[in-house]
């Protein structure tokens, strides 16, 4: 893609966020996310494989009507209440409305049935956008938004950890799993989000960074399915060895950077008098638990098979920059120590 047009559409992106993230009137914050969405289908229909003119297309009917219902939300909100303002939003009926439409957009259970699909037929540096960047404006609405019944978020929080952990089990294509990762992290942001918006907020950065190093690590090996991490050892040996930890942070794992948001987040809910939502989210944590595992067997303790689709290829120089993915990396691994401070500057 010409450089002049691919510096417009990130442009796009990023002006389209920045007016979600700060307006306070929701014309002004339904116009960010449609400048958002029309960036970011160029990108997804850049390749010119019917996949992913598929997955642009399913993309574009999902986001088009969770905006349509968005408006429509908002307009009913006015005409019920006189108000604008996406901080002072009282009448119960739009509210759900727009809740659901920013969880469509968003792709939590039980409306997350495109993500997985959609994702599968872009490619890693597209899907990587799509999995962080595309999350940032739909969830600074949602924190916005005073809830009148905090029953809805725990339902689609749960819902989302349980599909998101239960979907990629028997999942072989990487972006699918990914998906369903993302599905559940999700949750976990949206059952905190009405008791604690601080934690929302540091579950979303460590997802964010996770994410980001998964991917990145997934696009240097330019692997798309668990088959062809059995010949990264191959490509990048370093690098083989030490992406199992991301991997295990995404999972939640002590002594990993993931482990912080769960630890806190189940540590809240416990405060609040929710323990069985507290230990369901912790059960489901396990489901996911497993697939991140069978990554790192896969990538680590597996040899491809001796045959000639199967040869190990040659070990030639990456082009591609390797800063962003060494520093996600590290973060994703090595923060969990840093906890008490991080605590202490939320609480200030």
């Amino acid at each position: 893609m010409n450089p002049y047009i691919l510096s417009l559409l990130f442009f796009g992106l990023f002006l389209g966020t920045s007016i979600t993230v700060s307006s306070s009137h929701w014309l002004l914050a339904w116009m960010g996310l449609e400048i958002n969405t029309l960036a970011i289908i160029p990108l997804m229909a850049q390749n010119h494989h019917p996949r992913a003119i598929e997955a642009t297309t399913k993309y574009f009917l999902t986001q088009a009507t969770a905006a349509a219902t968005l408006l429509f939300a908002s307009v009913t909100n006015a005409w019920l209440t006189g108000q604008w303002d996406i901080s002072l939003m009282t009448h119960p009926v739009p509210t759900t409305m727009i809740i659901l439409a920013l969880s469509l957009k968003l792709g939590l259970a039980p409306l997350h049935t495109w993500l997985p699909e959609v994702l599968q037929g872009l490619s890693l540096t597209t899907g990587l956008i799509l999995s962080t960047w595309q999350k940032l404006a739909p969830f600074a609405l949602l924190l916005q938004i005073p809830t009148p019944h905090q029953d809805l978020l725990i339902f689609i929080g749960l819902t989302s950890t349980l599909v998101g952990g239960w979907g990629g089990l028997n999942q072989t294509q990487l972006r699918k799993i990914l998906a369903y990762s993302s599905i559940a992290h999700l949750g976990w942001m949206l059952l905190i989000m009405q008791f604690a918006p601080s934690l929302t907020l540091l579950a979303l950065l460590t997802y964010l960074v996770m994410t980001t190093a998964t991917f990145l690590t997934l696009k240097n090996n330019n692997a798309t399915s668990i088959n062809t991490l059995a010949t990264s050892w191959t490509k990048a040996p370093l690098l083989t060895a030490i992406t199992p930890l991301p991997l295990l942070s995404l999972g939640g794992l002590p002594p990993m950077t993931g482990f912080m948001p769960k630890w806190l987040i189940l540590q809240e809910l416990t405060k609040q008098q929710f323990p069985m939502t507290a230990v369901l989210a912790a059960l489901t944590a396990l489901l996911s638990l497993y697939f991140y595992l069978r990554l790192c067997y896969a990538m680590t303790l597996t040899m491809s098979p001796n045959n000639l689709a199967g040869t190990s290829l040659w070990r030639l120089p990456s082009l591609q920059t390797s800063l962003l993915l060494s520093t996600s990396a590290l973060t994703a691994i090595l923060i969990l120590p840093l906890t008490p401070a991080i605590t202490t500057l939320m609480n200030l």
